[in-house]
């Protein structure tokens, strides 16, 4: 390839990139609920014709992960069903075992046509905060089937010939509490689509089709390399290592995993990891597999352009029928934010005997989902968010206080918007003094939050981990401090479950403890 074609190739790419975090803006700007809008809890990426992945904009890592391994389902599943990819339509799914991590997910994926040909695909995924269920935010700690935890949409056509598909915004906003922000999410969604559609046709229509497909290979070809050179820097070797999740009937979940360096491959089997469970803490393969991908990026290629290539290198083993890939229809509300974390120790873990000075301790280990809804004035109402943990150290660096670490990337919810939107009130939010693992570079800070209740009848639904075992030091540092669940009624404080859901009154308040780092 020519230096020209080389220059041209490295600026395809970078627009390519821009587009899909302009697609990130996108979605943003035109969501309804606080958890978008605010907290930005959605992903945005843009692949090629054979659903490979060609950019992504640096959202939520395990949305991400995900993305590349559900859209070749997707549009599997899509034709299968009779719901082929033509121009000027959109495909909407929820299904975890289709589209990857939980109901709460929901995909949209838009085909991009350059003069009548199938160019590639946008694609967003978006944490609808409610979608229906037994509980207020959806994620149900009881549940022992995937049908108990809300609404399975999809794959259906959220638009077509260039209109919305009413019938089906009416049948996804009647099944939520919130059915306004619902609508209006979705279209959010289609937006953030549209915007990535122009911004590539743009591309195409100014270097021309041959370049843009030309680019897309050599980048791939690029990343793959440039990825495998890292690896081969690794000490070869199998390392083993395992952690636990915390059943909500108290008994330990086992995770499992062998780690093998060869040459400039990385294999990772999942052989002794504990069976799927009948609770919501089953990951769906795309979780597990974001897990990985995000530690692999983190420890040796945060600078290689995350695409296809960059991903080939990497194998992975695990068991069908085991908590880290289920078999439908099993709970998976929780996998997603929770075993995704666990996961993401685990494989941090397995690479600290092989390059232990570049490895942090374990992070909080926990999103402590929190969800909570009810009836104010006649209508329902619902909130999610998640709660930040303290990040692990690491040789030369203290672990940073109070962070959405890992698996997650979101921003907190402003309290002025949880205040104005819900019958909510927020008494203390500070950082969780002395709860960080001792070593000579300390692990960071957890944070407390606490929720007053301000009206009767309100239901609050936690779903936290380290609540056992607490996030592991490294090279001698100390564990970090547990997660802790706190209710306060009546003047009296009492500690409850990291799980569970809980019928609450007026003043009453609970609050969440988050863990810290790892020293």
């Amino acid at each position: 390839m020519s230096i020209l074609n080389k220059i041209t190739g490295q600026i395809i790419r970078s627009s390519l990139m821009y587009a899909s975090e302009e697609m990130g803006i996108a979605l943003r700007n035109a969501s309804y609920s606080p958890n978008i809008k605010d907290r930005m809890d959605h992903s945005a990426a843009i692949f090629d014709s054979e659903g490979r992945l060609l950019a992504q904009a640096e959202h939520i890592p395990v949305h991400l992960g995900s993305l590349q391994w559900g859209l070749k389902k997707l549009i599997n599943t899509s034709y299968k069903e009779g719901h082929p990819f033509k121009e000027d339509c959109m495909i909407v799914a929820n299904n975890p075992y289709i589209t990857g991590t939980h109901l709460n997910d929901v995909t949209v994926v838009a085909p991009i046509y350059y003069e009548k040909e199938l160019v590639g695909f946008t694609a967003n995924k978006a944490h609808h905060s409610d979608i229906g269920g037994s509980v207020p935010g959806s994620i149900n700690i009881d549940s022992t089937t995937l049908f108990e935890e809300g609404q399975l949409i999809g794959p259906d056509y959220l638009m077509c010939d260039g209109e919305f598909v009413k019938e089906l915004l009416t049948y996804f906003s009647s099944h939520s509490r919130m059915p306004r922000e619902r609508v209006g999410d979705l279209k959010a969604q289609a937006a953030a689509n549209i915007t990535g559609i122009k911004r590539v046709k743009k591309i195409i229509s100014k270097f021309g089709l041959e370049n843009f497909k030309e680019a897309a290979i050599e980048s791939f070809r690029y990343s793959e390399s440039l990825t495998r050179h890292r690896i081969s820097s690794l000490r070869m070797g199998t390392y083993t290592a395992q952690d636990y999740l915390e059943h909500p009937d108290g008994h330990d979940i086992m995770l499992r995993a062998k780690l093998t360096i060869f040459g400039q491959g990385i294999e990772i089997d999942y052989e002794g990891t504990d069976k799927e469970v009948d609770c919501p803490l089953n990951a769906v393969f795309g979780v597990t597999l974001s897990g990985i991908y995000f530690v692999v990026r983190t420890l040796i290629g945060y600078d290689i352009p995350a695409n296809h290539g960059a991903f080939a290198p990497i194998s992975v083993l695990a068991p069908e029928g085991t908590i880290v890939n289920p078999t439908f229809p099993h709970p998976v509300g929780g996998g997603n934010v929770e075993t995704s974390q666990r996961n993401a120790d685990l494989i941090y873990k397995a690479f600290s005997k092989a390059i232990p000075n570049k490895v942090p301790a374990a992070s909080g280990g926990s999103m402590n989902n929190v969800m909570i809804g009810g009836f104010q004035n006649g209508k329902s109402w619902a909130f999610y968010e998640t709660i930040a943990v303290g990040l692990g150290g690491r040789k030369g660096m203290d672990g940073i206080d109070g962070i959405h670490c890992n698996m997650t990337n979101t921003l907190n919810t402003p309290i002025e918007e949880i205040e104005r939107s819900n019958p909510l009130l927020i008494t203390k939010y500070e950082y969780r003094v002395d709860s960080s693992g001792a070593g000579k570079y300390r692990g960071g800070s957890g944070l407390i939050r606490s929720f007053r209740m301000t009206s009767d009848s309100t239901i609050f639904t936690v779903l936290a981990d380290r609540e056992r075992h607490g996030p592991w030091g490294l090279l001698g540092g100390e564990e970090g401090q547990k997660t802790q669940v706190i209710l306060l009624r009546n003047n009296k404080r009492r500690r409850i479950s990291s799980k569970g859901t809980f019928h609450l009154k007026m003043n009453d308040e609970i609050q969440i403890h988050t863990a810290g780092g790892g020293g």
